[in-house]
């Protein structure tokens, strides 16, 4: 995975450089947005780039589909020149999309940590309180995070362009901009229906409460995790519409297994190792896949007392653990794990015979294994 860590470095070096520039133009406005500045930055730096990683792998996969690179560049895309340069810039984007959406996450689910540190309204609602402002320091927090999830936004589309105007093919241009455009739709609303899920479960039946639940993990999750980078970078390449439907066909059940995974960490996850309390998705009354399966198994009596708990921000670590073990003895842990590994299996199945590069199939099938069996 080399190539892959060289291609990480990139996205670094990439974002600290656009960013720098705006970051300097946020200060000339005012030294009030100093903080902005900074958390901003703080926002940006590290994480695992499986967004960046999949738009590369893509945009490789498609580039050396057949005998010779399909740009009939040189086959190691990391020191090519050329379109290289605008697929930094669109996969950095894609983070700067997904840092903004963290920022926002946070806020609508009320989680006061992310990667082992306070979420941005926590960080705003701190400094509040540090520099002694007057009114609401929460308030505070949760308007500043917000319109610095937005800033993160903007920026994200003007980098996405910044990419784009690297490209000599228009219909690469315009391909490339309507998966993006796609993906922050489908992003949008499968987030939408996420928090409806969390108040409008108990008015609909207890037999369409899982394909409810997995309806939000296509949306929120699988799609923008890893078919839409896919996509996006595959697009970059000129990618023919047979390779973008074995793109999907590999991308889609990954990013379920992908997201099926999240739901097991958000329950059972070390907060040591996760960065969020063990159980946040518990507080937070997620209707996932995991918890529709345990309706499911449990007597009416323990799904009762489920219902009651899940979603109460004052759960005890004691009534914490009661839940995991009800979950755990339900057999839903089980069925879970079935099911990314079914998944996984269906998108390597998709790979085989797919018209795209053999080194970059490999590395996708590496990088399932990665995203799918992670502890954070």
């Amino acid at each position: 995975m080399s190539e892959s860590i060289r291609f990480v470095d990139l996205i670094q070096s990439r974002i600290d450089g656009f960013f720098d520039a705006r970051a300097s133009i946020l200060v000339s406005i005012a030294d009030e947005l100093s903080p902005v500045a900074a958390f901003s930055r703080d926002f940006l730096s590290g994480g695992k780039r499986f967004r960046a990683l999949f738009c590369f792998w893509g945009w490789q996969s498609v580039r050396t589909a057949g005998d010779e690179p399909a740009d009939g560049s040189d086959a190691n895309a990391v020191t090519a020149g050329g379109a290289l340069d605008a697929v930094v810039s669109v996969a950095s984007s894609l983070e700067l999309f997904h840092a903004a959406a963290l920022v926002h996450d946070d806020l609508i689910d009320n989680s006061d940590t992310r990667r082992g540190a306070p979420a941005a309204h926590k960080r705003f609602e701190a400094l509040h309180d540090r520099e002694g402002w007057e009114g609401s320091g929460p308030a505070f927090g949760t308007g500043a995070a917000t319109l610095l999830g937005d800033l993160l936004l903007i920026l994200s589309d003007e980098l996405f362009d910044e990419g784009l105007t690297q490209l000599v093919s228009a219909p690469a241009r315009r391909a490339a901009r309507a998966e993006f455009n796609r993906m922050r739709l489908d992003v949008t609303a499968g987030q939408y229906l996420d928090i409806f899920e969390e108040i409008g479960w108990a008015g609909r039946p207890d037999s369409d409460q899982l394909a409810r639940a997995e309806r939000v993990i296509v949306y929120k999750s699988a799609k923008y995790s890893i078919e839409s980078p896919l996509l996006i970078g595959a697009s970059l390449a000129g990618a023919t519409i047979g390779q973008l439907d074995a793109l999907r066909r590999f991308g889609l059940p990954l990013g379920i297994a992908y997201q099926l995974r999240d739901d097991l960490l958000g329950v059972f996850g070390d907060a040591d190792v996760t960065g969020k309390p063990s159980g946040d998705d518990l507080r937070e009354g997620k209707r996932t896949v995991l918890i529709a399966l345990t309706r499911q198994a449990i007597p009416s009596g323990a799904r009762a007392t489920l219902d009651e708990l899940l979603g109460d921000p004052d759960l005890t670590p004691e009534q914490i653990r009661t839940m995991q073990l009800t979950i755990r003895e339900s057999g839903a842990v089980d069925i879970v794990e079935r099911m990314i590994a079914q998944n996984v299996d269906r998108a390597i199945e998709a790979l085989e015979s797919a018209p795209l590069g053999a080194s970059a199939k490999a590395q996708l099938r590496d990088l399932a294994v990665t995203v799918t069996r992670r502890s954070a």
